[in-house]
């Protein structure tokens, strides 16, 4: 299965030049690799509720090895996550505000351009705008003595490539969901009223919009943890999708399904309080 799906195993990553065919064998006797892949992810699979990921070819805990870069990336993500939100809410209220103008025309062909660009399309334009052409921000991330990086402004890049596309998405949902409620009764009789449009978007239009921007935006946290392992590994950001690219690298098959496992957990969470949330609205609105 495994020389089907990725092409060797952790045992060959690491044998050296001239080492024999026992010596190889020996090595996935010690790792477990001559086990058949349904007995180790069963014994994976019961080692998880006790908080053991298990242990890589490198023979320190997946717990240990993530320690450090699990946080740096939960920083990265929730940074863009937060103004990803904010600059969505932002451009969709002003876009809905303006309907069939200018102003609402060009956020929605810019944010339809912005989703349609991949995360390493917009990492190498910013590596070369604003940090070749200009030298205004570092190309990559050093790290500093804690496992951090260095200084805040090697965050901005890396946040950059990941809020760009995502906003872009979020924007379109944002303006989608306030338009689709500018038809509804008590938002006519609002403007009827002749309320203010600033109150009538955000006391009508929002609140019974909330349920679909919710989801749409915790949506974009299993994209932006997705992105994050290109994003982290062309900034040299060292979170855990550096960790992921050198675990595949080296065939670290525990050490790939502990951060795979890690990236579920945070983006299940987010979709459960998206969920919440949506669940809290409508029950208010009923």
């Amino acid at each position: 299965m495994e020389s089907v799906l990725l092409p060797g195993d952790a045992a060959g990553a690491a044998a050296e030049r001239g080492e024999s065919a026992a010596d190889m064998a020996e090595r996935r006797r010690l790792l477990g690799l001559d086990r058949p892949v349904w007995e180790r992810f069963a014994d994976w699979m019961t080692a998880l509720p006790t908080g053991d990921l298990g242990t890589p070819a490198r023979g320190q805990k997946v717990t240990e090895l993530l320690a450090d870069p699990l946080p740096n990336t939960l920083v990265l993500a929730v940074t863009a996550f937060v103004i990803t939100a904010v600059l969505s809410l932002l451009l969709g209220c002003w876009a809905v505000a303006r309907p069939g103008r200018p102003t609402d025309r060009a956020i929605s062909h810019t944010s339809t351009a912005a989703f349609a660009v991949p995360e390493f399309v917009v990492s190498a334009v910013l590596l070369l705008v604003l940090s070749l052409w200009t030298g205004w921000l570092p190309a990559v991330a050093v790290t500093g003595g804690d496992g951090r990086p260095a200084t805040w402004t090697m965050l901005i890049m890396p946040v950059l490539a990941l809020v760009i596309p995502q906003t872009g998405w979020n924007t379109r949902v944002v303006r989608g969901a306030l338009a689709d409620q500018a038809s509804t009764p008590h938002v006519e009789a609002a403007h009827l009223d002749g309320l203010p449009l600033h109150r009538i978007l955000l006391r009508h239009q929002l609140p019974g919009a909330v349920p679909a921007i919710a989801t749409g935006i915790a949506t974009s946290a299993g994209l932006l943890f997705g992105g994050a392992v290109v994003v982290e590994t062309l900034f040299n950001y060292p979170g855990i999708g550096t960790v992921l690219a050198g675990a595949v690298a080296a065939r670290d098959t525990p050490l790939i399904a502990g951060v795979v496992m890690c990236a579920g957990a945070v983006v299940s969470l987010v979709l459960l309080a998206a969920d919440l949330i949506r669940h809290a609205t409508l029950g208010v609105r009923a």
